[in-house]
């Protein structure tokens, strides 16, 4: 099983266990002490938000939300605990993905 596999797992054990307490306004914290719009930026341009918006996005679900935040987190050494990335997730759901 390697990583992406790893994270995607557990993204589901979360969601299977209902833990998507997050607080939108943490996250947004979170978002912004570590820049994630700098990597966003470089990937797509413009403020990093079309990122998001795009009508090709990967993230179709809250799960798949979860998934790549964690490996976000993982793959920038973060070092966001769990309930962080949750924090991170409900902001991103709030703000961009609106999932129920």
């Amino acid at each position: 099983m390697n990583a992406t596999q790893f994270l995607m797992l557990a993204a589901g054990l979360t969601v299977a266990a209902g833990a998507w307490a997050g607080s939108p306004a943490a996250g947004e914290k979170l978002v912004t002490e570590k820049n994630c719009a700098a990597c966003h930026q470089r990937l797509i341009g413009g403020d990093g938000s079309k990122l998001y918006l795009r009508s090709d996005r990967k993230v179709k679900s809250l799960s798949q939300l979860h998934a790549q935040v964690s490996f976000c987190s993982s793959q920038l050494k973060t070092g966001w605990f769990p309930e962080d990335e949750e924090d991170v997730v409900a902001w991103l759901n709030h703000r961009y993905y609106q999932f129920k």
